[in-house]
């Protein structure tokens, strides 16, 4: 009995690097043919087809589980591994695969990032948490502001950046008030998925959207700004409802602000470059170029080195987003026919319940980005292509409260919480972030249906 149990954690491992043997093996396999079949042959257009649609369907695999069991390669590792297969099994020239990079998409989010980047090191985000224990004397007080500051934050500058950035510094604000953490740090993480929704530069899936559509910044914002100020509002009563024993009393909260590193000329300087960049967005500005000038502008610093804001910088999310539009285009080269975009068509994607509930089924199964990726061939055989692209962008983001595993600024939280002993259950987020999920999805599908 006790040398069957790591016979049952071994074979996993042994399925899962037989697997990843098999796709290696298919995409040599093709790169080779065109050297043993003449030019033009049936048979080697096949072998790229195959190699195709098994690159993609094990890299999506990979991707939805996160990691390969028996190897230490992450999700950036996946999609750098599942690119490299395309290219080389010959399902997408290397010409073409730089062509699929969306430049716009990876210097945005680049921008991005340096921005909050400045935000953190200059401090503001703690002056920001000084206020909140200032001001907040009631835990559902307290629970809004979270709320309120963790989705408007996002809706601007990234959730999963905010999401890093936050979760420590609530941590240590409900700790000093004496109140346990989990219930915040959920308003952290869902408040930051709802209130992405709002723009394009919410999260990594909207700026993608936004680069593909092209859809102005304000119209943008105007239309799906409603929806996520009506999640915010949601967020704070089912947290309230499901920790009733949190926020049942009246106890008033009191603590003294935790000291910190707050250097006052870097935080002005910071916030008015967030200020300038945002208004830039609502001007018409394209959100790449202005993010990728302000961003610039704000390493010409003599206070703080250069190497402190990339250390910030999320690299393998950029080199994810990077291979998956290469596995994509590698996939709907070589396996889109005409004939199978009008068979998807047939189930109705112009319809607006039916695309959102497609968007947020494909989010949960394979995770929001690459849900959008997948996609996108569709949309473009839609009539109206701009209101697809919102109904996507607003289900796609919503979808990731369902469950802990929905999006990365969920995993951000629970990972960050469980290195400093708070523990949050895959139940603990289910029970909220369904019912969550649930409401917004609805109230989003109509108001856009409507």
């Amino acid at each position: 009995m006790l040398q069957e149990a790591p016979n049952r954690t071994r074979w996993p491992v042994a399925l899962s690097v037989l697997l990843v043997g098999i796709v290696v093996a298919v995409a040599l396999a093709a790169a080779f043919a065109p050297v043993v079949f003449p030019a033009g042959d049936r048979m080697a257009r096949d072998g790229r087809s195959v190699a195709a649609g098994v690159i993609f369907v094990g890299s999506y695999l990979a991707l939805a589980i996160g990691r390969i069991p028996g190897l230490n390669i992450d999700r950036a590792g996946i999609a750098l591994v599942g690119a490299g297969l395309m290219v080389a099994s010959g399902a997408l020239p290397l010409e073409d695969a730089y062509k699929a990079i969306d430049g716009d998409t990876i210097t945005l989010l680049l921008g991005m990032m340096i921005v909050v980047a400045n935000l953190r090191l200059s401090g503001f985000f703690a002056v920001a948490n000084a206020w909140v224990i200032e001001h907040a004397k009631r835990p559902l007080i307290l629970l809004g502001a979270i709320v309120a500051t963790s989705g408007v934050f996002s809706a601007f500058l990234v959730n999963d950046a905010i999401c890093l950035v936050l979760t420590p510094l609530v941590l240590e604000l409900t700790l000093a008030l004496g109140r346990r953490p989990a219930p915040y740090l959920l308003a952290v993480a869902m408040a930051s998925n709802v209130g992405s929704t709002a723009t394009i530069t919410g999260n990594p899936q909207n700026m993608m959207i936004g680069s593909f559509s092209q859809i102005p910044y304000t119209r943008f914002a105007s239309t799906l700004g409603p929806v996520a100020l009506v999640g915010l509002i949601l967020t704070v009563a089912l947290i309230a409802i499901f920790h009733r024993e949190e926020f049942a009393g009246s106890a008033r909260l009191e603590a003294s602000p935790p000291e910190s590193n707050v250097n006052r000329a870097l935080v002005i300087r910071a916030l008015l470059a967030t200020l300038v960049l945002i208004a830039l967005f609502f001007a018409g500005v394209v959100p790449a170029k202005a993010a990728l000038v302000i961003g610039g502008l704000l390493l010409l610093t003599r206070r703080v080195k250069s190497r402190r804001v990339y250390a910030d910088i999320d690299w393998s999310l950029l080199l994810m987003f990077g291979g998956l539009f290469i596995i994509v285009a590698g996939a709907q080269r070589a396996l889109l026919t005409p004939d199978i975009i009008a068979d998807v068509g047939r189930l109705h994607l112009d319809q607006i319940p039916v695309l959102s509930a497609l968007t947020a089924v494909l989010s949960n199964l394979v995770s929001n980005v690459p849900a959008v990726l997948m996609l996108k061939p569709f949309v473009e055989a839609l009539k109206d292509h701009d209101r697809a692209w919102l109904v996507i962008a607003m289900a796609s983001t919503l979808a990731g409260n369902f469950t802990v595993l929905g999006s990365i600024a969920n995993l951000i939280v629970v990972q960050r919480a469980a290195a400093s002993g708070v523990t949050i259950s895959f139940w603990d987020y289910f029970r909220v972030g369904a019912p969550l999920t649930i409401l917004t999805l609805a109230i989003g599908t109509l108001w856009l249906w409507l």
